[in-house]
């Protein structure tokens, strides 16, 4: 049996705050417009609420609304430029985050163009 040597901190039972808190975080990155808000802010570093509401073909209402939900889970956080809010992203932990969840579908993606799923008509294949 290979031994398997995480160079991450895995959650034990005794994190269970930190788990209840990375649930929270991904709850909140589960919307596809939450994620495209985060790649704009990833790629663009600062943006106004307008600025990503048109980029996005958006309402400035709906967008806000979003970024509120991803500034509350700390994702994002915002300046004031007299009565404009510019927002970005947190810190490069939300971009490492957002980077590896883009490569684990990427990846799986990969996988399935090589390797595509047996076609099933009921049951299972064996």
């Amino acid at each position: 049996m290979t031994e398997h040597i995480h160079k991450i901190h895995v959650p034990t039972p005794d994190d269970e705050k930190h788990i209840e808190e990375m649930s929270k975080i991904f709850k909140v990155i589960s919307d596809p417009t939450r994620i495209r808000i985060l790649s704009l802010l990833a790629h663009q570093e600062e943006q106004c609420v307008n600025c990503i509401a048109e980029g996005l073909g958006m309402t400035h209402s709906s967008i806000s609304h979003q970024l509120r939900l991803l500034r509350d889970a700390g994702l994002v956080k915002f300046t004031k430029e007299g009565k404009e809010v510019i927002y970005s992203l947190d810190d490069d932990h939300v971009i490492t985050l957002f980077a590896q969840a883009m490569d684990h579908v990427k990846h799986k993606n990969t996988l399935q163009i090589l390797n595509p799923p047996a076609h099933r008509t009921g049951g299972f294949n064996l």
